[in-house]
């Protein structure tokens, strides 16, 4: 594989851009690798990339149904943060965030990671209070944040509204080395490392079925054809639970819609996230300008990927009350995507009932911060039978009892 750089870029504007090469390969399915990894999003193209560079199984093949991407790795709003109260969050997202910000050159591939800093706001006393617990829990965590009072939010946010109506800001907790991610971009260029390492990507292999030999994954159904492996990775989002169907057991998640959307474009008016839990909103701008908005989860189960009118109304209602320009744009496009759910909002990184079968699920709303760690802490579970990352995580926390409980924690876990 090519390495990209200035002088590449140059050399192909010369020879008129002819000699790119492909940045993944097409192949056709091999009866059998070692692994096999269902789901070319985020966390699955990480856990095959870290396989292959933290421990050298490089007979891997990533399936993914539809395209690369396609799935929530290219339908979320890229906040990345890892300012979590429990200490088995903490660690999984700040190892993720640690990776993010040498994750371009690693990947010799720009995922535009952008540490422009992440706000959370406390619009009432609650809030206060819970916060700076999370910022002295991080202090112990070795998760630099701080707390911070409505002056240094305003300095930092001129278009936020301080005063009220209703939510007047109190202050925020700030972590000035958090930031966003083109998402795409991650996928991209992780597939492209993939591909580089000899694994194989297969596009439009849908998983029909798992195949066992008494309670031993020896291989999958596909669209494709039964493919063969040693061990099998599920990490497919939304639908877990097809998934660990499949293969002979249940999960305790349950899947519902998140939604967001994207204003118009408009001149550079705001370089920081902020996140607003007391009204449930978040709000960016990207690169092209556009306010990129999100909310709240649907209230129901579902697996659409299109937006809803009342998505809309609820979440910009809550965000004009603290950013009032909002009132004037308008809204270029809307989407969807499917978050899976456990009780206690944390994920699932752990072995499973069925040997050689491994579950990486129920990341919910935030996900997409967590790729580059949850590669990484799976990887070292598939390859070892164990991680320190991973293992908080297991399914058998539920059975114990040893929830992370981040809902009530933090008041939200985008």
């Amino acid at each position: 594989m090519k390495r990209y750089s200035a002088f590449a870029i140059a050399r192909e504007a010369i020879r008129g851009h002819l000699g790119w090469e492909r940045a993944w390969a097409n192949p056709e399915p091999r009866e059998r690798y070692d692994v096999i990894i269902v789901g070319a999003g985020g966390h699955g193209l990480a856990t095959a990339y870290y396989l292959g560079k933290n421990h050298g199984i490089t007979n891997v093949a990533v399936l993914e149904k539809g395209w690369l991407g396609g799935g929530n790795t290219g339908r979320n709003t890229t906040i990345i943060r890892s300012n979590y109260l429990q200490d088995p969050s903490a660690a999984i997202y700040e190892k993720a965030r640690s990776l993010y910000e040498t994750l371009s050159q690693d990947l010799n591939y720009n995922v535009m990671f952008s540490p422009r800093g992440v706000m959370m706001l406390a619009q009432t006393e609650h809030e206060v209070r819970g916060y700076k617990r999370t910022a002295h829990a991080n202090a112990l965590q070795g998760v630099s944040t701080e707390y911070i009072g409505p002056e240094r939010v305003k300095e930092l946010c001129p278009i936020i509204r301080i005063e009220g109506p209703r939510y007047p800001v109190l202050g925020a907790l700030w972590q000035p080395r958090g930031g966003t991610a083109r998402h795409d971009a991650v996928a991209w260029g992780l597939a492209r490392a993939c591909s580089d390492m000899g694994m194989h990507i297969l596009q439009k292999c849908a998983v029909t079925g798992v195949r066992r030999a008494g309670d031993r994954v020896v291989g999958v159904e596909t669209t494709r054809g039964p493919i063969g492996c040693d061990k099998l990775g599920v990490v497919v989002a939304g639908h877990s639970g097809v998934l660990a169907d499949m293969a002979g057991f249940r999960l305790p998640i349950e899947s519902v819609a998140l939604q967001a959307l994207v204003s118009e474009p408009i001149k550079p008016c705001m370089d920081v996230v902020v996140m607003a839990n007391t009204v449930h909103g978040y709000m960016s701008q990207s690169d092209k300008g556009e306010m990129v908005i999100g909310g709240g989860a649907d209230g129901y189960n579902n697996y659409t990927q299109r937006g809803s009118f009342h998505h809309i109304e609820e979440t910009v209602r809550a965000l004009i009350e603290t950013f009032p320009m909002l009132s004037r744009l308008k809204m270029l496009r809307q989407w969807g995507g499917i978050v899976d759910m456990t009780g206690d909002r944390s994920p699932i990184l752990s072995k499973t009932p069925v040997e050689g079968v491994f579950i990486n699920c129920g990341w919910g709303t935030g996900g997409f911060k967590a790729i580059p760690g949850s590669g990484w802490a799976m990887a070292e579970l598939m390859a070892t039978g164990a991680s320190p990352l991973a293992d908080p995580f297991s399914l058998g926390r539920f059975r114990e009892g040893r929830f992370i409980d981040e809902s009530v924690a933090a008041g939200v876990a985008h």
